[in-house]
Order: C-alpha cells, then structure tokens, then sequence
C-alpha cells in the first residue's frame, strides 16, 4: 500500500463521553485506543496532516455534549495534540456524523492542501466513522478505513432485532470494502507504510 506524502489521518470523536459504560454499553475492540495512538503517532512522526474532529452531541443527556467533560479528547490523543506536532493539525467540531459537515469545512481544507488520500480511525466503526468514510469515498477521494482503530457499540434495531458490536463492525468493514467507499484495513498495515513511504 502506498501512503501518500500529505494523506491525512482523520482520528474521528475520540472523546472521554465513550467511556460512560452505562450510556453506551458493550463496546468491542479493547485494541482500538493503542491501535489510534499508534496511527496518530507515525502520522506525527513523518509530518503528515492530522485531522482531528469532536462530536458536539445536541442530545441533553448525551455523554458528548458541550460543556460536559465527556465531550473533550481522551487523554492519550489531547496529550498529543499539545505536544507541537511538525505536520499540519485541524480540529473539526460537528454535531452530525459526518466529518464532512461541520466547522471548519474539512473539504475545502483538504482541497487547498492538495489532499486526495484519507486515512480514517476513532469512534464508532458503525457511525460517524463509517459516515465519515462513505462520504469521503464519495467525493473521491482515496480511502483506507483503519478496522482495527475503531470501536463500537451494540445496537438494538427494528423489530427487535440486535446486532453485537463485534457484528456491527464486521458488517461496516464488509460493506465499505466490498461497495467500494473505501480500502478495509489494518493498523500495522498503516503503520509500515507510512514509515517507508
């Protein structure tokens, strides 16, 4: 896999609120945290853009709303945001899933950088995560969707249906790599590429 120069990783709502068990629920993929901190790492490393966005929930009760602690940046990625990073850095806030609607307006910063390739991690695989992927694979952009840096929750569906995290996941990684939105795969992966390239 070749990792572009200036690909940007998108590192989507890593934020304390998904940490409130009883909010939430059974998350899958305890690997995730290391796995967004690795990436962010090697992004930081080599001088490529990191973008980094927070879910502004508008729900009263939601772990992610404003003013709440929930809503800041885990610890780990707040800890490298503050360290100076050689690369440029954008903090996207939105209050939707995609990262693709919100403030500052991530396609026109990609567009002026000269950015065509995204690298896509954080939370949740199922949602703004995936959104974020979909639509970028939209707008043409080339896309690899970091699996195994995501995490999720399960969900309770119509008719009483229930899908695990584990299964909700999986069913994200089969349909943005097999519809073609984006390039499933994994950290390691990432990680090697973007050392040599």
């Amino acid at each position: 896999m070749d990792i572009a120069k200036n690909a940007a990783l998108v590192v989507i709502d890593v934020q304390q609120g998904f940490e409130e068990v009883e909010h939430w629920g059974v998350r899958n993929n305890p690997e995730a945290d290391d796995n967004i901190a690795a990436l962010i790492d090697a992004w930081q490393a080599t001088g490529r853009p990191v973008v980094f966005t927070r879910h502004d929930s508008t729900k009263p009760d939601s772990p992610l709303r404003p003013g709440y602690e929930g809503n800041g940046f885990k610890a780990y990625v707040q800890r490298r945001r503050e360290k100076g990073a050689p690369g440029p850095e954008l903090v996207v806030v939105k209050e939707v899933n995609s990262a693709f609607y919100g403030t500052p307006d991530l396609r026109a910063w990609l567009t002026a950088a000269g950015i065509r390739q995204l690298v896509v991690a954080g939370i949740q695989t199922n949602m703004c995560v995936e959104t974020t992927a979909r639509m970028a694979g939209n707008l043409g952009y080339e896309v690899f969707f970091a699996f195994d840096a995501t995490y999720t929750f399960g969900q309770e569906g119509p008719w009483g249906w229930e899908l695990s995290a584990a299964e909700l996941a999986r069913a994200t990684a089969v349909s943005l790599h097999g519809g073609g939105f984006a390039t499933v795969v994994a950290t390691d992966e990432l990680v090697k590429a973007a050392a040599s390239g």
